[in-house]
This record gives C-alpha cells, structure tokens and sequence, in this order.
C-alpha cells in the first residue's frame, strides 16, 4: 500500500494562463478537466477540497475505500476548538455541513471522473450518495440517508435602512454602482466584476450577463439608479485610455486601469460595511435582499427565477420563506376562508 501528500501548487505561464497541481498525475489531469469547463473560483476550490482530503486519507487516489472516506467524514466534524465550543448557527463543534458536503462532492466528482476514464485502476465511487434506505428494496439515492444532512437555513438580508447606510459609506461612483447592480439587480459578483462595456444598455436599463453562473447568459432589467451612478463614474472616475472591456476597473496605484478583482470588491464592501456600523454585509446578502425585496412587491416566482439566472425554480423558492410580507397575506387569505366557511353553519343553524 502506497503513501501519498498532495502538494498544491499554481503554476503561472505568463499569456497561457495558470495550472494548478497536486503532485499525483491523475489528480492533476482531473483538475485540468475541471479548469476547461468551470470558472475559476470553482477550479480553485476544487483544487483545495482534493488537497484537504487527500491529506487526511494519505493514500492514492486508487487505493483509496469507503472505509477512508468515511475516516474523512469523521475527522471533517472532530471538534476544531474542544468539545465545549460550538457554532451558534447549527451547534456543531467541527466544520459547518455545508463545507463537509461541498468537500465530498468535490471527492465524487473527481472518483466519477476516474471511473469514466476506465485507465486509472479505479472501477467503483468510494464515495456513496446516501446510506442504504430503510425501506426494503428502495434504491440508494433515492429515499436513502444522506451522508451529510446540510440546514436549510434562510439567509440574511439588509433592512432598507441598511441598505441606506451602506449607500452613503461608499466612497466612489464606482462602488455605489456595483452596490446596486446586486441590490437592485441581483447579480452575483462574478457577474457584476464581468460586465463589459458592451453589456450595457442605458436606453433600455437592461444588463447583458454573458457568463452567469453553470455559463448561462441571461438580459436583466435594472433601476435606472444603477444607470445613474454608472454614468457618473464612466464620465469623471473611469481612468481615460483603459484598454480592457471590464466595466469596473482599479482607480488608483499600480494597477490603475486594470479590472478589478473579487478581492478588491469585497475589500470595498468590508470598508463601507464598517464605516456604516453594519455587523455583516456581503456581496450575496445584497443579492438575497434584492429578490427578497422584489418578492415581497409582489414580482412572480417565475420572474424572480429569471431576473436571477436560476436553472431550477426549487431555487427561487427560498424567497417565499424571506419574504414575510407575502406569507403573512397568504395566511390571512386562507385564514379568512377558513372563518367564512365555519360562520356558514353556524348562521344556518341561528335561523
């Protein structure tokens, strides 16, 4: 039985762009896979999953068994600062569910990749989908036990007053007009940081989003207060002569010109978040406070779905549950129903 440490190291080639390995040919030729086909905050994270895993088990990638896969599981939700201290979220004391799953999915998909291939020594997934079910004969996958049970939590979203606050902590043209591509747009950051010149359409306030997320292109409608600060920081903060197509680009320093980066959006957003007093505003709150928002105005499921770039509308449904105002006439609707229907026989019988 082999040993094995992986090594993650990118490897920069000037124009040709990057790679990134690991130190075991088939690990490395899965991620270059994986960098022709998915963006690059994917690839990376993918890259980093492996790492961690294989660094638990310490075999190669054909040796490996249930049995290590489920050692990684344990070792995944071991106390990470004692037995006493756990997250108020969902009171684990190991790694949040959420990252555990993501981390085996990585492990799955590299295991289903090196099954295809049928030249790798590996003939079956040591990563099972679900545990057996209870019912007899009921197929794994389907009724099963998952692995990993992840909490359907509900995200946060900003109050108006928030929202207000965090404007007004901006500094720049620039970064209240990326503020509200995400609050009035919903856009995602990748989504936001991609925009090109040529996406823009002021006449009819709409966005081109040309690589949304899993690639799919989508035309969104947006406030024409997003125009307004874009037309400000295009006509006095933009640098004169950038050669790039990214809307958003550095305004001062060494990088003067070039597109920004989602380092430097999220820096900008720390800054206005402190500034503001706010205790957390992140670039995905905006997106979920934009939808929540929408939804409570009264904007169709279906609408949502495709203002946001979702593949599955089981996605947009989680604004149902953020979107109290609808809920709570919902209720009331059918409670007054219920009310209607009970005074019926009680006024038959009066008379």
């Amino acid at each position: 039985m082999g040993q094995f440490v992986p090594s993650l190291i990118r490897h920069r080639r000037g124009q040709e762009g990057e790679s990134i390995t690991l130190g075991h040919p088939l690990l490395d030729e899965y991620l270059a896979f994986v960098a022709a086909r998915a963006r690059t905050n994917t690839w990376l994270a993918v890259a980093s999953d492996l790492k961690i895993f294989f660094e638990v088990v310490a075999k190669p990638p054909a040796e490996v068994s249930v049995t290590d896969v489920f050692g990684f599981l344990s070792a995944q939700r071991a106390p990470r600062h004692g037995e006493t201290v756990v997250r108020l979220d969902d009171g684990e004391a190991g790694l949040a569910a959420r990252t555990i799953a993501r981390r085996l999915s990585s492990v799955r998909g590299l295991y289903a990749y090196l099954c295809v291939r049928e030249d790798t020594g590996v003939e079956r997934n040591p990563v099972p989908t679900s545990l057996a079910a209870r019912r007899p004969g009921a197929r794994r996958g389907r009724g099963g036990v998952p692995l990993i049970r992840t909490p359907r939590t509900l995200p946060r979203v900003l109050a108006p007053s928030e929202v207000d606050a965090l404007r007004a902590a901006l500094r720049t043209h620039r970064d209240r007009a990326m503020v509200d591509a995400m609050v009035l747009g919903g856009l995602r950051r990748c989504e936001v940081l991609g925009l090109r010149l040529e996406d823009l359409d002021a006449g009819q306030r709409r966005l081109f989003v040309a690589e949304g997320k899993g690639g799919r292109q989508r035309t969104v409608p947006i406030s024409g207060r997003f125009f307004a600060d874009l037309g400000d920081y295009l006509e006095s903060e933009r640098p004169p002569g950038c050669v790039t197509k990214q809307v958003f680009v550095v305004l001062k320093g060494a990088r003067r010109g070039a597109p920004l980066s989602a380092d430097g959006l999220d820096e900008i957003l720390d800054g206005a978040r402190s500034r503001a007093g706010l205790e957390r505003a992140t670039c995905h709150q905006l997106r979920h406070t934009c939808f929540t928002r929408l939804r409570e105005a009264g904007m169709a499921l279906e609408a949502i779905q495709a203002q946001a770039g979702h593949a599955s509308i089981d996605s947009t449904r989680l604004y149902l549950h953020l979107a109290n105002d609808w809920l709570e006439k919902e209720y009331l609707r059918a409670a007054e129903a219920i009310e209607a229907q009970a005074a019926g026989p009680v006024e038959e019988a009066a008379r």
